[in-house]
């Protein structure tokens, strides 16, 4: 087994065991078609009220200037691995609803939804996608003009997976560390709270 698939308690999808977030990325481009698909699968994400909130800005180092600017938009730390991605993407989302200009509680949810249709896109794609919060959401704003109750919250970096022989021993070891979950008991509750459902006591036959 990949030492990074996922050890579950009980089946889940392919994919979603497959799917995790590697800090190397090959220097392969990813194709625009490939890419289209990626966010055709966000726009078919659930939204309360079908708002979809979401919006992305993407550069590819095919545009080296473009890539150099939304790159400029993660923090230090980030940037220091990300810049080998193929692919960058901000997520940005409208936290007022369009019609009615009130809050929108659900918005971050649905950009959650959005990208985890992305994520399993990718991954069954051949692709991996490495989410961060690390950004620097008031440098975006003043970069791409992100207008008022529009927020950058989180980044992607969107390509293929490199061997983790290749990267710094500190990213090296993240890679090559097995993926760990909380176990269902930690956080399914019946009864009242933080007292575990029967439910996910049990295992599976």
């Amino acid at each position: 087994m990949n030492l990074k698939q996922a050890a579950t308690d009980h089946p889940i999808l392919k994919l979603l065991a497959e799917r995790w977030s590697p800090y190397g990325f090959k220097d392969r481009s990813v194709t625009e078609a490939d890419l289209r698909s990626l966010f055709e699968a966000a726009r078919w994400a659930a939204s309360s009220y079908n708002e979809q909130p979401w919006n992305y800005l993407v550069a590819t180092r095919e545009n080296p200037t473009e890539f150099k600017r939304l790159l400029s938009c993660l923090v230090e730390a980030n940037q220091v691995w990300a810049k080998t991605a193929p692919v960058l993407v901000v997520s940005v989302v409208s936290l007022r609803f369009a019609e009615n200009k009130q809050d929108n509680r659900a918005a971050v949810h649905d950009l959650g939804l959005a990208a985890g249709n992305l994520v399993v896109e990718a991954t069954a794609r051949g692709l991996s996608v490495h989410q961060m919060i690390g950004i620097l959401p008031e440098q975006a704003r003043e970069i791409y003009q992100i207008p008022e109750h529009f927020e950058a919250w989180t980044a992607m970096a969107i390509g293929y997976r490199a061997d983790p022989a290749n990267l710094s021993a500190d990213l090296k070891q993240r890679d090559l560390t097995p993926r760990q979950r909380k176990h269902l008991s930690k956080f399914v509750f019946t009864g009242r709270w933080g007292q575990a459902s029967p439910l996910v006591l049990q295992r599976d036959a």
